[in-house]
């Protein structure tokens, strides 16, 4: 099902004035992809995407075209883990948080 715009103009605005938010919104995603919900991780963080940098400034920063990175996250994308370990790395950068992972048993 696709998503209105009105949902995407939410998750934006929530995201634009809540950095608690963005910084969840990036963790989700990145937790998602490591356990195993690609399709989920990847809406998540082209969501992040959307709402903070933008794919042209990611583009740019990244010396792949912004089309290329839309399908890289895209429901059928298959980023190479460079690709998609450099897009997260930069992401962090840009909030400003140095995300982590623990082991749980």
């Amino acid at each position: 099902m696709a998503l209105t715009k009105n949902f995407k103009d939410t998750i934006k605005e929530r995201a634009q004035r809540d950095p608690e938010f963005r910084k969840g919104l990036l963790s989700e995603s990145i937790e998602c992809l490591l356990s195993g919900d690609v399709a989920t991780g990847k809406t998540l963080l082209k969501d992040y995407i959307n709402s903070t940098i933008g794919f042209e400034d990611l583009a740019k920063i990244t010396a792949k075209s912004s089309k290329s990175l839309i399908r890289m996250l895209g429901p059928k994308g298959n980023p190479q883990s460079n690709n998609l370990f450099n897009i997260i790395g930069i992401l962090q950068e840009k909030e400003g948080v140095h995300l982590t992972i623990h082991a749980i048993r």
